[in-house]
């Protein structure tokens, strides 16, 4: 989940790096480093912590050059110390590595490559890439190749040793004004300027100097020179690049104005699900368009059954995509997380559709599942917000999300705009199979047109959250439920606390606390109850009431509620210690506007507890190795 960036052309080269870095630390912010090579000599910066360390280093220790590269890290393999941040280099100190991902063979390359007299100085696997390298181009000294071919040539080699997945990004001082880049795995995109060139692990490096990009396939290896890029893959065959434009303003990386990402990202939702809907409806709004699935009508109909798959937020939005689609489509659907899918051995075949969801699409755990789905025949589906992501190119056809880039590590417009892409494709799902009329269709997504503005309803009541999270901030632990459609949207309000706030919480349906959770209830536990109701769904009022008797069972055993309730509500009211309400809304449609609520609790939660929001301890934007 590391974050890697290089650069060869005119600019002052350690600004542009430093800046790749800044977008790219939400992938990885343990430690952080560039080497930069200046009139021959390789120039090497590293430090522990965030970014703003290495900024102080460079500030104290300043350098230059015309060709280098940067990383930020996520620890796999070594504690995140100076000595083991990237880049890393080989014995003779003239060749410099940035990697992300895992070589799995590591340990036998190193013990192989000490014998043969490599001296080692980290605990990371990454050095041995460097070694490995080294070895190989010392083989090809007396060849009469050019100094970038065999650099090249000894990259290929170096790769052919290693197990695992990889990306990786080297220079060295004795091959000028060239950067080579290899990937194995986590993505790989190359930045294409006038006499520049770029190479990131993510397009929001480079918005400010291209938009212009071609992404690396599995088992290509990258050569970028003043004059220009070679692609090759990783038998030496001559590749040509697929070019792309990308369509993303710089301006939407900034926060704008608000205190961190993660608050300006909740404030884009309306915005985000109005681009959603104007990309997936017709311009009369009657019917869901979806131009990048490539199935016909009959495909549809001969689907039997339907798997969703994903990871963290997005197996929280597939569960609630099980409900719409079954009731909407009337498909058999089951959820499974990514990382179970293809160690159970499932059942598939041409008639079960994947749907595999991933806001990055790069999703180690999600791609292999697809590959999974693949291997078996059966059609797969991606969910995704990442053009040009690995996903979206391995699937059969993508619903894009269409909700801009994506910066703090909890996923807030994202996921809800999984959400509107689900109930649009169950939408979509029921009008080809035959399960909703022409009237219930255009109710359907008359319905889902009237969400933004809802939002917008919620979003001015961030106040109020803010003066509730303050009890969330002493408690020790948390308990969110909810049924039906709104216990998914309780295992992700869980998840925000936890992950933002560092707050145990756990997400749980609401019929089941009586089989061991009501144990844990006193009155220093806070409990989040999901009961909007929608008046003109009697399944939504039953499921009101069953979870209003929760509530009186909570509060009798001294339990403190917060209800997250349709506006108007009394009966919670009567009981519940604190209220959140949001708009009336079809019940089908209801969970994205008691999940915005849940986002600023854990948001505020986490500023009063003086964490940091946008880039939680532990955790890396994009999970890009298993």
């Amino acid at each position: 989940m590391s974050g890697i960036i290089g650069y060869v052309g005119p600019r002052q080269i350690v600004p542009i790096l430093l800046h790749g870095l800044r977008r790219l630390e939400y992938r990885g912010y343990d430690s952080a480093g560039l080497a930069v090579v200046d009139e021959g000599r390789l120039e090497v910066r590293r430090a522990a912590g965030k970014l703003r360390q290495l900024e102080e280093l460079i500030r104290l220790q300043p350098l230059d050059g015309t060709y280098g590269i940067g990383h930020t890290r996520w620890a796999t393999h070594g504690r995140p110390t100076t000595e083991n941040a990237h880049p890393h280099c080989d014995c003779s100190g003239r060749l410099a590595v940035v990697h992300n991902g895992i070589v799995e063979n590591y340990l036998a390359l190193r013990s192989r490559l000490t014998e043969e007299g490599h001296a080692f100085r980290t605990e990371t696997d990454t050095e041995v890439i460097a070694h490995l390298i080294e070895k190989h181009l010392q083989e090809l000294a007396t060849s009469a190749l050019d100094p970038d071919v065999r650099l090249e040539k000894a990259a290929r080699a170096a790769v052919r040793d290693m197990t695992g997945v990889f990306a990786v990004a080297l220079i060295s001082a004795d091959v000028p004004e060239t950067i080579v880049a290899v990937r194995q795995g986590p993505p790989v995109v190359i930045g294409i300027g006038r006499e520049e060139y770029f190479v990131a692990s993510d397009v929001l490096a480079l918005l400010y100097y291209t938009r212009e990009v071609c992404f690396l396939e599995d088992g290509q290896i990258a050569v970028l020179m003043r004059r220009g890029v070679r692609i090759r893959d990783l038998e030496g065959n001559a590749v040509t690049p697929r070019l792309e434009r990308i369509g993303w303003e710089p301006i939407l990386v900034e926060k704008g104005g608000f205190p961190h990402f993660m608050l300006k990202e909740i404030y884009e939702q309306p915005r985000a699900l109005r681009e959603l809907l104007k990309a997936h409806t017709a311009a009369d709004g009657r019917s869901v368009r979806f131009e990048e699935i490539e199935m016909d009508k009959e495909q549809i109909r001969q689907i039997r059954t339907l798997r969703l798959v994903g990871c963290g937020g997005s197996w929280h939005a597939a569960l609630a995509g099980e409900f719409l689609i079954e009731h909407l489509a009337r498909l058999p659907t089951e959820v499974d997380y990514s990382s179970e899918f293809r160690y159970r051995d499932p059942i598939l075949d041409e008639g079960t559709l994947v749907v595999a969801l991933s806001q990055s699409g790069e999703t180690a755990d999600t791609l292999a599942a697809v590959r999974e789905a693949r291997r078996h025949r059966a059609p797969v589906l991606a969910l995704c917000n990442g053009r040009g992501a690995t996903l979206t190119r391995e699937a059969q056809g993508t619903i894009f999300l269409h909700a801009g880039p994506e910066i703090g590590v909890a996923s807030t417009k994202a996921f809800t705009a999984e959400l509107m892409a689900l109930y649009l494709l169950a939408v979509y799902l029921g009008e080809q199979r035959g399960t909703l009329a022409a009237e219930q269709r255009e109710r359907l997504l008359r319905e889902a047109w009237m969400i933004p503005e809802k939002l917008e309803r919620v979003l001015a009541k961030d106040d109020d959250v803010r003066e509730l999270a303050r009890q969330f901030a002493r408690a020790p632990a948390a308990f969110f439920l909810g049924r039906g459609l709104y216990y998914p949207i309780a295992l992700e309000g869980a998840l925000l606390l936890k992950e933002l706030a560092y707050v145990y919480a756990e997400g749980y349906p609401a019929g089941e606390m009586k089989h061991g959770p009501n144990a844990l209830i006193d009155e220093h536990l806070p409990i989040v109850v999901i009961n909007a109701r929608d008046p003109e769904s009697p399944l939504s009022q039953l499921l009101y009431e069953k979870t209003l008797a929760n509530i009186i069972e909570a509060k009798a055993r001294e339990g403190r509620v917060l209800g997250i309730v349709t506006e108007g509500d009394v009966e919670v009211r009567q009981v519940a210690d604190g209220l959140l309400e949001i708009p009336v809304a079809s019940y089908w449609l209801s969970p994205i506007l008691a999940t915005v609520p849940l986002q600023l609790l854990a948001y505020h939660t986490a500023v009063l507890k003086g964490c940091d929001v946008d880039q939680p301890r532990h955790l890396a934007k994009s999970v890009t190795v298993e």
